[in-house]
């Protein structure tokens, strides 16, 4: 691992930090790390930045209402090179923003891409059966790639559960954990400073030395709950408790821990445990029905899409997984939601 690429940061609560997207996730984040004292910059458009401008960004927590005042702009050469940068935008918009990102780049700064499903970066480095391949469901014609230099990015998990009621206004509805790591593997001094910096706003910020099996942990839940939720309309307490869709999910996650011990990402979780843990947050809207009920694009091929294409790259059996995608697909073309990606996936 080359340190010169793993600069320190400065200390935490003194950092430079832009989060591209302030809508559910890329808010809540802003706002804690506003509030604890970085110096923070939003990328955003249209209301959102609109709201930022006029009020802050609003989030209520824990039963209070907090303000975080924050410097918005639709224009990147307006914030300039940051020390920590955010990628908080849904996928299918990543590609178009990817290439107006670099005014926020600059020699030492950072990028973590808090993104839903398995992102571009998961197979750029490290080893295993599928080193060095390009996803075609979230990087078909390689933009993310070129953008954004892969020695700038730094795995993120991000697990907490919020929405975005309205344009600036943020709700969080349960927890905190963030997770960062090197994405070829191994500890460094930069993902230990990172978590350090998250973990002075309040979050409950750990490195991982194996951060896509992080990122696998997150899409075992990801990636049954979401498509279904968008083909039932239900929220994930009713899916959990039906008898059938219990049954499905567990299949489905079966397929999923396959494919990860095939990757070497082996994770010692029961399907009836994970569902368990879902189970206990009660009645939530998964974010994949948050979009579809506000008519925006839907995250089908990142939380979805790829799975099924690593599947295929394997050769490990996923018909369940394929299945549902097959149908989420054209449920998401049929509301005017989903463009299939430039390549198909097998």
């Amino acid at each position: 691992m080359n340190d010169a690429h793993h600069r320190t940061p400065p200390a935490p609560g003194r950092m430079k930090i832009g989060v591209a997207g302030a809508g559910a996730i890329g808010g809540f984040l802003a706002a804690r790390l506003a509030l604890a004292g970085n110096e923070v910059s939003v990328l955003a458009r249209g209301a959102t930045l609109r709201a930022l401008d006029q009020h802050g960004i609003r989030l209520d927590s824990g039963g209070a209402r907090s303000v975080a005042r924050v410097r918005a702009s639709d224009d990147p050469r307006q914030l300039g090179p940051q020390d920590l940068l955010i990628l908080a935008v849904k996928s299918p918009s990543l590609p178009g923003l990817a290439d107006r990102l670099g005014p926020m780049i600059g020699p030492d700064t950072v990028v973590l891409p808090a993104l839903n499903g398995v992102p571009w970066w998961f197979f750029q480095s490290g080893g295993g059966p599928l080193a060095g391949h390009r996803l075609r469901a979230v990087d078909p014609d390689g933009r993310l790639e070129h953008a954004i230099p892969a020695d700038r990015v730094l795995g993120f998990v991000v697990f907490p559960s919020s929405s975005c009621p309205e344009p600036g206004v943020v709700a969080h509805a349960s927890g905190s954990r963030l997770v960062v790591g090197e994405p070829g593997g191994g500890a460094s001094p930069r993902a230990q400073n990172v978590a350090a910096s998250l973990a002075a706003a309040g979050f409950e910020a750990s490195a991982s030395p194996d951060i896509r099996r992080i990122v696998w942990e997150k899409l075992l839940g990801n990636a049954c709950f979401n498509p279904v939720s968008l083909l039932t309309g239900s929220h994930t307490d009713l899916l959990i408790d039906d008898e059938r869709v219990n049954r499905l999910f567990q299949a489905m996650m079966r397929e999923l821990l396959a494919m990860g011990d095939a990757l070497g990402l082996p994770l010692a979780i029961e399907p009836p445990a994970r569902l368990a843990v879902t189970r206990k947050l009660g009645h939530i809207k998964t974010s994949m029905l948050q979009d579809v009920e506000a008519g925006r694009a839907v995250e089908l091929d990142s939380i979805l899409g790829a799975a099924v294409e690593i599947a295929g790259e394997l050769g490990v059996p996923a018909p369940l997984l394929d299945t549902v995608y097959a149908l989420a697909r054209v449920r998401a073309e049929r509301l005017g939601l989903y463009t299939p990606p430039l390549t198909p996936t097998p």
